[in-house]
């Protein structure tokens, strides 16, 4: 009998789970569900009980998952440990380093009673001002990435946890954030092969038993600029089954964004996917979507639009994935414990990139009088959790240095808030700047100008994608951290004042850039 559920991971609004969905669930319609940052979590141990609350609705495995990545998009909340994410672990760049931070992140995710994380990002950062990628990925060369690809996916092997490799065929050169418009890629697969592949190449034979597919489109492979991969069979099962020989299990990248089609269109595109080879369609909390799919997909399958060996192979994958991995789960305390805790530090103080010191500025004395700057962190992308976090630039030169004052501005600042960072560097023996892409944000980079026009010996940090060296003075003393969160900010203290050395290498190209100053990837 075929089940149109086995193909469906819910989603839902709510710290508990809902009647209607628990129903659901009990009738077998959803195969497991995806657990959002700020629909469904409050702390972990609730969402411990949600996600037991879950398997018993099912009575059967059910997957559940999350965005769990590190970095920019931190699904399951605060509590867990705050690992920098892959920008930060390709400037590291030991992957014996990121096989460990994903084992610890693994073992968390499923003492949260979660099994897959949505993760590793497997794009290429070829294109900076893509704004749904960033710090996400791990750099931009294929090699590069690759390694850290199969180890990260290793290391949340080791931890128990699946591992889902994104977003398929890769989209790092995409200009446009797919959860609002289809991005188009121009890539032919020859060139794909030496480039996007190569890094899904590694992570699937490190033991990806998922694959996530882009909401992006490829004329030059599917002879269409209006079809997502999501919906190709030629990338899907041509490409992705039949050239790079997978037999796991596909989850399309989620329905509700707006590269696929919408409202009555989702069923459309959710028949669509499943013919083009996808197992599991990405469900969100978003009124009326589950109702749509389970009628769109019922009448397919009475009208013959479906397989039923196809449904029936797919199926078997989703069912066998899902019962590899319910069994025991480790202790809530292994969240944030000291010893994840200090392995984020670890990550932090090995990624932290010193890209120039030109008047030789650094180390700055503990006595100095700081004017620490920065924006108040904001999510570029709805794959981002940034806005969660609170600036925390300030409180960790606070621990190094004697006095600092703080400054917190937007992410484009207005003329007063410049005007107001030039009066109070006057007091100021140093001005140390957090920026924020403020390549795409010329309010930043109208700031960083006027406060080197004071005088004031200034340093410039990239707190998320370096290519920020683009529109920043070419006189300032500058290093990246790639990461707002308190571990990376506190190993960037630590180098300012030379108590730590910066031992991280760039992991993208600035070469590019026009003041990039000749620096190269690792």
């Amino acid at each position: 009998m075929t089940r149109i559920g086995d193909h469906l991971l819910l989603g839902f609004e709510g710290h508990e789970l809902p009647p209607d969905t628990a129903d659901l669930l009990a009738r077998g319609i959803g195969i497991g569900v995806t657990l959002f940052r700020h629909g469904n979590v409050r702390d972990v141990a609730q969402v411990r009980e949600l996600t037991d609350a879950i398997r018993r609705a099912a009575g059967r495995p059910v997957l559940v998952c999350a965005d769990q990545e590190g970095g920019q998009f931190l699904a399951l909340g605060d509590d867990t440990t705050p690992f920098a994410g892959n920008l930060a672990l390709g400037a590291a760049d030991d992957p014996d380093l990121t096989r460990r931070v994903a084992a610890a992140m693994a073992a968390e995710i499923r003492a949260a009673g979660v099994d897959v994380d949505y993760a590793p990002v497997c794009d290429l950062l070829t294109n900076p001002d893509n704004p749904n990628l960033g710090i996400r990925c791990f750099g931009a060369d294929p090699d590069h990435v690759a390694r850290h690809a199969a180890a990260f996916t290793a290391g949340l092997v080791d931890g128990g946890a699946v591992a889902a490799a994104k977003h398929f065929p890769g989209k790092g050169d995409a200009a446009v954030d797919s959860h609002h418009q289809l991005p188009t890629l121009p890539h032919d697969l020859a060139a794909m092969e030496g480039r996007e592949l190569v890094p899904f190449a590694a992570a699937l034979d490190a033991g990806a038993q998922l694959v996530m597919t882009a909401h992006a489109a490829y004329p030059a492979i599917t002879g269409r600029s209006d079809l997502p991969a999501t919906l190709a069979r030629p990338i899907l099962t041509d490409l992705l089954r039949g050239r790079l020989g997978f037999d796991g299990v596909v989850v399309t990248d989620a329905l509700d964004m707006k590269a696929l089609g919408q409202g009555a269109r989702q069923a459309i595109d959710a028949i669509s996917a499943l013919r083009a080879g996808a197992d599991l369609l990405l469900a969100t909390a978003q009124p009326g979507m589950t109702e749509r799919l389970v009628e769109g997909l019922d009448a397919a399958v009475s009208r013959d639009l479906l397989e039923i060996d196809d449904l029936a192979r797919s199926a078997a994958r989703t069912a066998r994935l899902a019962a590899a991995v319910d069994g025991p789960r480790p202790p809530l305390d292994v969240i944030g414990s000291a010893a994840h805790r200090d392995l984020a530090a670890e990550l932090a103080a090995r990624a932290t990139t010193l890209v120039r010191d030109p008047a030789g500025l650094l180390p700055l004395s503990p006595s100095a009088r700081v004017l620490a700057v920065m924006p108040r962190p904001f999510d570029r992308t709805p794959a981002d959790t940034s806005s969660t976090v609170a600036p925390q630039l300030a409180a960790a030169l606070g621990a190094v240095v004697g006095s600092v004052d703080e400054l917190v501005v937007d992410g484009d600042p207005d003329g007063g808030k410049v005007d107001e960072a030039v009066r109070r560097a006057a007091s100021a023996d140093v001005v140390v700047l957090g920026t924020i892409d403020a390549h795409a944000h010329p309010g930043q980079a109208a700031l960083a100008g006027a406060l080197a026009g004071t005088g004031r010996p200034l340093v410039t940090t990239s707190l998320r994608v370096p290519a920020d060296l683009a529109v920043l003075p070419d006189s300032t003393t500058h290093l990246a951290t790639y990461g707002i969160l308190r571990p990376s900010l506190d190993a960037l203290a630590a180098v300012l004042v030379g108590a730590a050395p910066a031992r991280g290498r760039l992991p993208i190209d600035v070469v590019r850039y026009p003041r990039g100053h000749g620096l190269g990837a690792s």
